[in-house]
């Protein structure tokens, strides 16, 4: 399969030259242009002139995702508003949004980064993509839109749901490739086994699943129900979006990471030591071709290992593992990000919930399903749920319009903030188990590995 740009196949020492050129200069406009770099730089003691090589990224700060939230919405900026183009954002801990900033150049270079993955995935312009990521704040849709469109192949613009709607226009538009979560693809094999259709009658070909974790276990079950081959492709709208890094049909084994735009280190994530090729540790990412917001050795909080060997494919990117895990409590909940400290956050916009609640993750058919429990004020208990109480008060036996409007409210409030469809349980005060250490606040039910 042709290779989409022959930057994936340079030698080592000459993209080398490429990183520590766009490196020197990255840091050249952060700390002229952006405040929080300049006191980073400043308090470590380095000026943008003692960088001369890539070596030297480790002299450099770390950024992580709190260094956004408390430069929300635009103190992160290298260019002013009006070289932006598009404003995209993902969940934040608190219900803010992170805020990322493309210029037209960013927009051309995360296509072009997207392309690079189509290509490896095999898709041509001959190919029909139903793009069934999200499209919106959330970056999947419109990354994936124009990476497809970049390559020639036409795109079927869906975006997520739908389900019945995505099977027609698959048998009526003959789609070969589809863009979406792993667990949305399984939901679209369930809706065709309920509506008896054999997925062998479609001409879909190739799948490009990412935006939450999965396992081999589950792109074994996606490729033998689909009939097609499972691509696993990485990202994180701080950096850009999709396109970070991405599998090759070839050789399915490690995401060849696009290193000149973004470079990858592994470090040790108690220390903060960087760790060599091929030991596991926190990934942390390096933007080295963007504009609106650059980012300084970013903390993803992801658990991998880099491989710098040279793929079958003929890349010489290096590639990193599948996502093993994170460094901190994060969710992936059908592609968005949760964090505990965001439900309780959102969770106290109303006076009658106690700040105790445990979030229980599990996994229904083919889709993950959160439910959190949540605690009653003692003054809400005591005037409305009385009755309520089961017999050994540790539980609600029933609900009254009071409890259901309260349910209904947080509800809504997590979709309307956080983005997720959750189910809310009602639970009498004192019930759910305290800790003196830190609070235990997810069961993740989920199958592992």
């Amino acid at each position: 399969m042709p290779i989409w740009s022959n930057v994936e196949t340079l030698s080592r020492d000459e993209l080398r030259k490429i990183q520590s050129q766009r490196l020197r200069h990255v840091c050249e406009r952060v700390y002229e242009r952006v405040p929080f770099y300049k006191k980073a730089f400043d308090e470590k003691g380095i000026k943008p002139s003692d960088i001369k090589s890539i070596d030297d990224i480790v002299k450099l700060p770390f950024t992580t995702k709190a260094d956004l939230r408390d430069n929300y919405p635009f103190n992160l900026f290298a260019e002013p508003l009006s070289n932006i183009v598009r404003i995209h954002a993902s969940s934040g801990t608190t219900g803010k949004p992170t805020v990322v900033g493309y210029t037209r150049y960013d927009i051309e270079m995360w296509a072009e980064a997207m392309a690079r993955t189509m290509s490896a995935a095999g898709v041509t312009k001959y190919d029909i993509v139903q793009n069934a990521y999200g499209y919106g704040l959330f970056t999947g849709g419109l990354g994936a839109h124009y990476g497809a469109e970049k390559i020639g192949a036409a795109v079927i613009p869906i975006s997520g749901g739908q389900t019945q709607k995505q099977i027609m226009l698959m048998q009526d538009f003959g789609s070969t490739v589809l863009c979406s979560t792993p667990s949305f693809a399984l939901y679209i094999y369930d809706e065709m086994q309920r509506m008896g259709i054999n997925p062998l009658s479609l001409k879909l070909r190739v799948g490009i699943f990412g935006a939450e974790p999965w396992t081999d276990a589950m792109r074994k079950d996606i490729e033998k129900h689909l009939n097609i081959k499972a691509i696993d492709i990485y990202g994180l709208s701080e950096i850009t979006g999709p396109g970070v890094s991405f599998e090759c049909e070839e050789a399915q084994s490690g995401l060849h990471v696009n290193e000149d735009l973004f470079y990858p280190e592994i470090i040790n994530p108690d220390t903060g030591e960087p760790l060599p090729y091929g030991e596991e540790g926190e990934l942390v990412l390096t933007t080295l071709a963007k504009e609106g917001i650059p980012l300084i050795r970013y903390r993803v909080k992801d658990i991998t290992k880099l491989n710098p060997e040279k793929c079958i494919c003929g890349r010489t990117f290096v590639r990193m593992d599948r996502v093993r895990g994170r460094s901190d409590d994060m969710l992936i909940i059908r592609g968005v990000n949760v964090f505990p400290s965001q439900v309780e956050s959102v969770l106290l916009k109303s006076p009658e919930i106690a700040p105790h609640y445990m979030i229980i993750v599990d996994r229904k058919g083919r889709l993950d399903e959160m439910t959190v429990q949540v605690e009653v004020t003692p003054e809400f208990a005591e005037k409305y749920c009385k009755t309520m109480l089961s017999e050994d008060g540790k539980k609600f036996a029933g609900e009254n319009d009071e409890m259901r409007k309260l349910k209904n409210i947080a509800q809504k409030n997590i979709k309307e903030i956080i983005g997720v469809n959750t189910n809310i349980v009602l639970m009498p005060p004192q019930t759910i188990q305290r800790s003196e250490g830190k609070a235990k606040r997810v069961i993740d039910n989920r199958p592992k590995e």
